[in-house]
């Protein structure tokens, strides 16, 4: 018996990889089990939540046109379909960005008392921001981070750079803090191009890190959460034709992710093992991705991903056909153990 009846997912965002989150969030949707729950597709961005589509239990996928759709009423997290009042009882989360990623969909859900897919508001703030997510990490004896410095906007850019020039050496990355899908990130390979990456990386938030770039093998891992405890799936590395896993890459084929990746079982144990520690020691929940560089004298922590792509192309589902796990059983899981 399922703990849940009515499934809303939700995606679109306010960031700039909304049209991403749909193309997750309609994936999802199609991939979660018609026969066990009714499923309601919710586009929401910029305040404005509405219901794009929906599935009853063992039934045929309906669809809204753009100027008909069913407001969804924030009160108590429900919406009017046809004359009859649906109120979800579960939220399977697929904004990438703000607000499903930064927790602030999170802390609404949490207020209402309505369990959803993914890591609580605390760790989804935690872990969307680089720069907080790295200093949970700085210490720990089983994964390095990389050097860096932080940045807000405001800041004399001169001295930024001056302390950048005298901490790290180049090539440098510089990150906006908060996002993904690469939106705002540079390559500098010198001082003379700080600057201008930098107020680049300021059209995505307030805040960046400038850090310090390693060379060396991208892998990935994802964890979940099932009725045994976190488990693991197996590791992809990620080879590029551009200078870095950027937007280009990721999205426009222009990289490989080989899965599983050709490395030997200790170094894949360890990365697992790895995986799994930062899921228990950041306090995660739900499918979790943490992405690596591995260097030549060790294994570099990148960053944690809440809300990790999930269209049909991405790296978890290839993970879970990997695992031989059937995605359609792979989500009721994640759902049924939230």
């Amino acid at each position: 018996m399922s703990k849940y009846r009515k499934i809303a997912v939700v995606y679109g965002s306010d960031s700039s990889e909304w049209e991403v989150a749909c193309r997750s969030g309609e994936f999802t949707a199609s991939r979660i089990d018609g026969t066990k729950y009714d499923v309601y597709e919710i586009f929401a961005r910029f305040g404005k939540w509405s219901l794009t589509a929906f599935r009853k239990k063992d039934s045929m996928r309906i669809t809204f046109p753009e100027g008909a759709r069913p407001e969804i009423d924030k009160t108590d997290f429900s919406v009017k379909v046809y004359g009859e009042k649906v109120k979800f009882d579960y939220a399977y989360i697929m904004q990438h960005g703000t607000p499903g990623e930064n927790g602030l969909l999170q802390g609404y859900l949490e207020m209402l008392g309505i369990p959803f897919s993914s890591c609580s508001a605390f760790v989804s703030a935690v872990a969307f921001d680089k720069f907080i997510c790295k200093s949970y990490l700085r210490d720990v004896d089983f994964v390095k981070c990389a050097p860096d410095v932080f940045v807000r906007n405001g800041m004399d850019l001169d001295v930024v750079t001056a302390k950048v020039v005298s901490k790290l050496s180049f090539p440098v990355f510089v990150k906006p803090t908060a996002g993904g899908s690469s939106f705002g990130i540079s390559k500098v390979k010198d001082a003379a191009s700080l600057s201008d990456a930098i107020r680049f990386a300021f059209t995505e938030g307030t805040t960046a890190i400038i850090e310090q770039g390693v060379t060396g093998r991208e892998l990935t891992c994802a964890a979940y959460r099932d009725e045994e405890g976190v488990k693991t799936l197996p590791v992809i590395e990620i080879v590029t034709e551009n200078d870095y896993f950027d937007y280009d890459a990721k999205y426009n084929g222009r990289s490989q992710e080989i899965c599983p990746a050709p490395i030997d079982d200790a170094l894949s144990c360890e990365i697992r093992e790895t995986t799994t520690k930062i899921y228990s020691l950041l306090g995660c929940a739900g499918v979790v991705r943490m992405d690596y560089i591995l260097g030549s004298d060790g294994l570099y922590f990148l960053e944690v991903n809440t809300i990790p792509g999930m269209t049909s192309v991405s790296l978890v589902p290839k993970m879970v056909r990997t695992a031989g796990l059937d995605i359609t059983d792979f989500l009721t899981g994640v759902i049924e153990n939230s």
